[in-house]
């Protein structure tokens, strides 16, 4: 526990972009200040929390090899919190990177309208940071992974990046000069409306939305419209160009609003590598010539639309990227003064 003056620091808030404050006795103090008067730590942690399963792991600085490393399935919130805190308990940390499912309220560090209802509204930051006591930077998984590819795989040297996951949902984390973009709370590409395939019968599957994006080519939707799970899926099967139908609207959005340098498509989905192709061809052909850059128009879009270096690994990297910064103050404890 840090504190002020003798004054033990009890309370906290996060603001807009997920950083952690102390606040005692009436006033609100950050971190950053007292990172030199507490003891060095041995390490730094990071969740990739998914509603699937959580992944911890400590490393001890940046480019080292992770210390250790634990997969926990994602059960009620109160039985994985729990996990989670032993987990890093055994560990003397400097700070923790969280890159979280949503949708999340990056300022009080929660998770509000996710699909996952059990998990609706849930406090993530608090718990975690009342049983750990140190600082916390908390973000979307698929900022996280867009950081981790960003500084140490695909995205590098590509500003502005793009991370696309097609998986159980659909999300994009979304860098602009190396920051991930945040405002009335954080992209939810995976909501985007798209145009239904004239032939395709299946209504979608969300439950707030029907068919948008990830209604209609997340991996349960391509479940539900075919009867068998995408990795049961031959690689000819007519599911794909339909699947590619859908992404490369994405892509034909995404290009135009966000002009980024490079997208990196990952999560399960895209495990099925004849799906590269098939997108590339088909957002081509939808932006019809009007983005008028060789990497749309020549080859290079083979390096365009690309999947991960970093493959599943890309979420818990960034989550370490996100601990690190908390930490050294590059970016993140000075933003929101």
């Amino acid at each position: 526990m840090l504190h002020d003056g003798g004054r033990e620091i009890t309370h906290f808030l996060t603001d807009a972009h997920g950083i952690i404050h102390q606040a005692s006795r009436g006033r609100t103090l950050r971190v950053a200040p007292y990172r030199m008067e507490v003891t060095l730590a041995d390490f730094y942690g990071g969740i990739e929390a998914g509603g699937t399963e959580f992944v911890c792991a400590v490393a001890a600085d940046r480019g080292s090899k992770l210390a250790d490393k634990t997969i926990l399935k994602t059960t009620s919130p109160e039985e994985t919190l729990n996990k989670v805190i032993t987990f890093f308990q055994g560990y003397t940390l400097n700070s923790l990177g969280i890159a979280c499912f949503g949708p999340v309220d990056l300022a009080n560090g929660r998770i509000t309208t996710t699909p996952k209802t059990e998990w609706i509204d849930t406090e993530i930051v608090r718990p975690l940071h009342e049983a750990l006591g140190v600082p916390i930077r908390f973000d979307t998984d698929v900022n996280g992974a867009a950081l981790g590819e960003s500084r140490h795989g695909a995205g590098q040297g590509n500003d502005p990046l793009v991370y696309m996951t097609i998986g159980t949902g659909i999300g994009a984390g979304i860098l602009v000069n190396g920051t991930p973009i945040h405002g009335l709370i954080h992209p939810e590409a995976g909501h985007m409306p798209v145009r239904r395939h004239p032939d395709d019968p299946y209504q979608g599957g969300c439950p707030y939305h029907g068919d948008c994006l990830e209604g209609l080519a997340s991996g349960p939707a391509i479940e539900r419209r075919w009867g068998r799970s995408p990795r049961d899926l031959s690689p000819d099967h007519e599911a794909w160009p339909l699947q590619a139908y859908y992404l490369a609207q994405a892509m034909c959005t995404l290009v135009c609003v966000v002009s980024p340098r490079r997208i990196i498509l990952g999560g399960g989905v895209m495990n099925q590598l004849q799906l590269f192709p098939l997108i590339r061809a088909k957002t081509r052909e939808l932006l019809g010539g009007y983005i008028n850059s060789p990497a749309i128009l020549t080859s290079a879009i083979e390096q365009f639309i690309v999947p991960p270096e970093l493959g599943d690994n890309a979420g818990i990297v960034g989550a370490l990227e996100l601990a690190f910064e908390v930490w050294d103050g590059d970016r993140g404890v000075g933003i929101g003064e």
